[in-house]
């Protein structure tokens, strides 16, 4: 695969590379999913690009678990907002339709919330499925917990793995837990390569797309790329914590895309009208500390805590050239009442010492 097409392909719905029983490779190539091995040491989980659409107070994302290599079963630990509703298989061009509106292809025709504290029992399994050669587990729990259930099934955390599973523990105790039996798929007909798009519907008041998890098991200095597709009923308000992450397109979505989209499996849901936003991610793993929260009310700015960050290090996504305020203003409020209240309390102190 052409580097530039591996690189497109990295997909930002962040995932946690494991491998039951088997070593991890730190030094894998860059289209690799943190570093996954399998029992031969070629198997390896790609990444793809993912959708995070957000509709009538519903997140849904969309992405597909593709892999290469030789082995029996690669897995992965996605963090979720929320508890999902449905997970169910995508349709087969959804991503690969979000992709050509960001790169052209010539001369085509057709225009085709919740507290870190676990159960003291350990995680809860709260939804099982199979997806095409995926097993698909939902569970709920504290990052320790979802850990332990990890290492239990046979999962093979990179040692990073404890601190950023309690760095979305601490948001939302959510996590899909999807591991790829390569036996079924050869049953199924699947090859190497070929991916599985599933989709995954979420009723959140707070919308994200993990970010800081691509770091996970990588060399500090080692570049994470990423593409972000987000489809909102408004223009957005974004907000992140650090550089590396660009805006490269925001405006309507087109009749065009909306109806391709509409057409595919699972997603009549797509309404007339969408707002289409397309960033990329280029950021080393060392750097990569936060998480993209998302707003589309009028009156509503983004979560810090979605993102991951304090005032001081928030960072409003804007088109280049743009000035980020509102982030500078949520600091400085946060500055100024602190000061309000040390004032008023000393003003007291000094009256009830004239009073004595």
């Amino acid at each position: 695969m052409p580097r530039r097409t591996a690189s497109r392909s990295r997909w930002a719905l962040c995932m946690v590379g494991v491998i039951g029983g088997l070593t991890v490779l730190m030094a894998a190539p860059a289209a690799a999913c943190a570093g996954l091995v399998g029992e031969n040491g070629t198997i390896q989980l790609e990444r793809t690009s993912t959708l995070a659409a957000y509709h009538d107070g519903v997140e849904r994302y969309v992405t597909s678990f593709q892999f290469s290599g030789q082995g029996k079963s690669v897995g992965a630990i996605v963090p979720l907002p929320g508890v999902p509703t449905k997970v169910e298989r995508a349709g087969s061009w959804t991503l690969q339709r979000l992709e050509r509106e960001v790169t052209p292809i010539e001369h085509v025709f057709a225009d085709a919330q919740a507290s870190s504290a676990g159960s003291p029992k350990g995680a809860t399994v709260i939804l099982q499925t199979q997806v095409d050669a995926l097993d698909i587990t939902v569970l709920k729990g504290g990052g320790s917990e979802v850990g332990k259930w990890a290492v239990d099934h046979g999962y093979l955390l990179t040692p990073d793995a404890p601190e950023v599973l309690d760095f979305y523990s601490k948001r939302s105790p959510i996590f899909m837990a999807a591991r790829f039996d390569v036996s079924r798929a050869a049953a199924l007909g699947q090859n190497a390569g070929d991916g599985t798009p599933i989709m995954v519907t979420i009723p959140t008041h707070e919308p994200w797309v993990p970010l800081r998890i691509l770091g996970l098991g990588l060399d500090k200095s080692r570049f994470v790329d990423a593409d972000v597709f987000l489809l909102t009923d408004h223009h957005p308000k974004l907000l992140a914590g650090g550089t590396g992450l660009s805006l490269e397109r925001s405006e309507s979505a087109n009749a065009s895309l909306l109806s391709d989209l509409r057409r595919d499996k699972h997603m009549e849901w797509v309404p007339q009208q969408m707002y289409f936003t397309y960033l990329k991610l280029h950021s080393p793993a060392g750097n990569l500390k936060y998480d993209l929260a998302v707003s589309d009310h009028a009156n509503a700015l983004p979560s810090l805590r979605a993102a991951g960050v304090t005032a001081s290090r928030a960072r409003e996504i804007v088109a280049r050239g743009g000035r980020a305020l509102w982030p500078i203003a949520a600091a400085a409020s946060a500055g100024g009442l602190t000061f309000a209240v040390v004032t008023v309390a000393s003003r007291r102190r000094k009256t009830a010492g004239v009073a004595a």
